[in-house]
């Protein structure tokens, strides 16, 4: 029996149901991505007030408003992401409730934002910039997926909606409107 039958057998002779996101949340792994995501804040930080600063002021105007808008988009990811750690490791620490952990989690927006390694203008700007923003996008796409598995049971129970695809959702739109419009045309 390997160690994953050994455990799910362990809790199902128990009947209890194991949560991953308190488990994760109180193993050494979670203070792993803590770590790694506050070093990223602080290297971001040094960068976009150093070398970044200096590799800026070099750049042709075009690219030099991509890099404002590209380093602001960064400090913001950065900010949330930050955010979300650090909800996380005061409820953790039980220097908040669950309850409390869960109003602050909500006023955290980890949006999924569009990549902009295909933007024009993207491969011209700085290469430490452009580390820095993949990076973010990683532990990004990582706190996403953990903020999933740590959702309260109700939230990720079965009748939880599907997340909102906006192309399906402007097809629909568009059905809709032909679908009346031929019915009225019709009807004439």
């Amino acid at each position: 029996m390997n160690n994953g039958s050994r455990v799910e057998s362990l809790f199902a002779s128990k009947g209890e149901t194991v949560s991953f996101g308190e488990r994760f949340q109180a193993s050494e792994q979670f203070d792993k991505v803590f770590s790694e995501g506050m070093a990223l804040v602080e290297r971001s930080a040094a960068y976009l007030d150093g070398e970044g600063r200096r590799e800026s002021k070099g750049l042709p105007s075009q690219i030099t408003v991509l890099y404002a808008t590209e380093s602001m988009r960064l400090t913001t990811r950065l900010l949330e992401l930050a955010s979300w750690l650090l909800i996380r490791r005061a409820l953790k620490e039980g220097e908040i409730t669950r309850e409390e952990a869960e109003a602050k989690r909500a006023r955290v927006k980890l949006q999924t934002l569009g990549r902009p390694a295909h933007t024009k203008g993207f491969a011209d700007l700085p290469q430490g910039l452009r580390d820095l923003i993949d990076a973010s996008f990683m532990l990004h796409d990582r706190i996403v997926q953990l903020d999933r598995a740590m959702l309260p049971q109700q939230q990720t129970g079965t009748e939880a909606e599907a997340p909102v695809n906006p192309v399906a959702s402007q097809l629909n739109t568009l059905e809709r409107a032909f679908a009346s419009g031929l019915r009225t045309a019709s009807a004439r």
